[in-house]
């Protein structure tokens, strides 16, 4: 089965019901989300207090004149304004702390998820398009965990002590107020949809933006040896475009739901204002009432308007929610068998195939292995020679089980690779890719990445082995300097060289070479050689042959082409056979004994 591609082109959910997903990561902060919660509700409790606190003024105070009593309000207003500074300062705190928290806790769940996700997921999936949901997205609800739901919550409380208040204060005012609501309502309803929609355009759009950039800077020499940069800074610029234009329609459709809804909020408030000042002439309504129902109508318009906007970024919340969690949600193509077979005590590493087909997740329709068929005994060096997609890499794919094949079985000492964890698997096999890899780190960090455990004495052993100390030590900080982006303060023969001391200090079972000294001069080619000669004594050994040297030190030769084994012995067999082998060997001889053996390469 064939990973799911992220559906960055799907419509975002018409609801926001995708917030409740967040319940799992807020569930672990219930007592400081209760804090906060008892800090919210005082807060609004003293705000509301402060509308009866207005109307007794008003008719005990103004209308009676009595002076002690607007003393004794201000000395009430202080006590009130104290409780809610220092709920207010409660709530803020715990609702950010729960925010940054969780939005931590997301990240880490999420990075957790993608470095599961087996290779066939990264074949359909842009890696940009993965950064953009781990850091854009999870921007957005740290926004709205550590301060939109806060609001939504406090003015939702607003909102509804405000209209029991406007209740109790004139029931005859509340009623027509109570008209109006389903006005206010409709076009938070109709926008909303639309806005919502934009939103999860509006991210996906920043996740192109997001992956073209990181592509292109990942690739910048390329980019800058084929003077490509006027046509990256084009097709760049049109992404960065069509970023912003879906984010004007999105903050236009925002901008208009808002002042619609205030529209219609004020514009209530004044009829009812219209409608209260005849009460009051009438002697239906005290003037201390109809300021008490004044100051709530404006409580529960300004509630409505704060919703209206922070619904936006709900909203924009639900749409990265959906994002992220369709990320957790994408199972790995390879997982851990339920009850694992636990690996040989002693792995000597002897390995079959045995007739395995298997098609790449983007490329179902052709067969990179067809009916393959290999066993390697222990201690044996196997060469894998054949024209470039005879099915060489994907051997090397398999037997780490980045993929599993769609027919057939890969044994190891006996033992189906399905049934093992692929940890357990992988923790016996080592590889020296062509194309090396180094991280933004030291040169301590990179040979150990195989082995974390190991000590500097057993990482300088290492590359010493792979003759690596002759560069290492003339660095600015030895060991210690920081190799850059890749590794580019190294040549390609010294990263090929950390690769190989990386592997030797691993000391696997199996041995997994893709040509190690392709990227190496001559003088040290014959240096590493004789370490990696060292190195396979002893280790079962599969190289990816392109070089003549390394076949002719090869136990066997295995000649592919189309996915299938064509041809199998020592060199000087294939030669006299005058077959596949024969003929690329022959293209080697012509063109460069020592160079690459370029229709052997993959």
């Amino acid at each position: 089965m064939s990973p799911r591609r992220l559906a960055a082109d799907r419509p975002g959910s018409r609801d926001m019901s995708q917030l409740r997903r967040l319940w799992r990561f807020l569930r672990p902060y219930k007592l400081a989300i209760a804090g906060a919660l008892a800090a919210l509700l005082v807060a609004a409790g003293a705000v509301l207090g402060l509308g009866q606190g207005l109307r007794y003024l008003v008719d005990h105070g103004f209308a009676a004149g009595d002076a002690g009593l607007l003393d004794r309000a201000l000395l009430a207003l202080f006590a009130v304004i104290a409780v809610m500074a220092v709920a207010i300062y409660g709530r803020f705190l715990l609702v950010s702390w729960i925010g940054e928290r969780v939005v931590a806790d997301i990240r880490a769940a999420v990075y957790d998820r993608v470095l599961r996700l087996s290779p066939g997921f990264y074949e359909v999936t842009k890696v940009g398009e993965v950064l953009s949901r781990l850091t854009a997205d999870t921007a957005v609800l740290q926004t709205v965990v550590g301060s939109s739901v806060s609001m939504a919550l406090r003015n939702t409380l607003m909102f509804a002590g405000g209209t029991v208040m406007l209740a109790v204060t004139s029931p005859r005012l509340a009623g027509l107020a109570m008209l109006v609501v389903p006005l206010v309502l409709t076009p938070i309803t109709i926008f909303g949809r639309r806005v919502r929609r934009l939103s999860r355009a509006s991210q996906d759009r920043v996740a192109d933006v997001g992956s073209y950039a990181e592509e292109s800077l990942n690739n910048i020499r390329t980019v800058q040896a084929f003077v490509h940069e006027p046509v990256d800074r084009r097709r760049f610029q049109a992404h960065v475009d069509d970023a912003l234009a879906t984010a004007v329609r999105r903050v236009r459709a925002r901008a208009l739901m808002m002042v619609t809804v205030m529209v219609l909020t004020f514009g209530a408030i004044g009829v009812i204002l219209w409608v209260g000042g005849h009460d009051v002439v009438a002697g239906r309504l005290t003037p201390g009432e109809l300021s008490a129902f004044v100051f709530y109508a404006v409580l529960v318009a300004s509630a409505v308007g704060a919703l209206s906007e922070v619904a936006g970024d709900l909203q924009r919340a639900a749409g990265a929610t959906e994002r992220l969690f369709e990320l957790l949600a994408t199972e790995p193509e390879i997982l851990p068998p339920a009850r694992p077979v636990p690996p040989p005590a002693v792995v000597r590493g002897d390995f079959a195939f045995e007739d395995v087909t298997f098609h790449y997740p983007s490329r179902p329709d052709r067969a990179a292995l067809d009916g393959f068929r290999l066993a390697v005994d222990a201690g044996e060096t196997v060469a894998l020679v054949g024209p470039s997609g005879a099915g060489k890499t994907t051997v090397f794919q398999l037997l780490l089980r980045f993929y599993d094949p769609q027919r057939g079985s890969i044994r190891l000492q006996g033992i189906d690779l399905r049934d093992l964890d692929p940890a357990d698997l992988r923790r016996h096999i080592g590889l020296v890719p062509q194309e090396p890899v180094v991280f933004a780190a030291s040169a301590w960090e990179n040979i150990r990445y195989g082995r974390p455990e190991a000590t500097d004495a057993e990482v300088r052993a290492a590359a010493e082995a792979a003759f690596a100390t002759e560069f290492l030590d003339e660095l600015p900080d030895g060991f210690d300097t920081f190799l850059g982006e890749k590794g580019v303060r190294l040549s390609g023969g010294q990263r090929q060289r950390m690769a190989i001391a990386r592997a030797i200090l691993r000391d696997p079972a199996i041995l997994l070479l893709d040509e190690a000294t392709s990227a190496l001069d001559a003088e040290s080619e014959r240096a590493v050689q004789a370490a990696l000669h060292g190195l396979m004594k002893g280790r079962t050994t599969l190289i990816i042959a392109h070089r003549l040297a390394t076949v002719l030190r090869a136990d066997r030769i295995v000649v592919l082409e189309s996915g299938r084994v064509v041809e199998s012995g020592r060199h000087a067999e294939l030669i006299a056979r005058g077959g596949l082998y024969a003929r690329l060997a022959e293209l080697q001889f012509r063109s460069d004994a020592g160079g690459l053996l370029g229709a052997v390469s993959g």
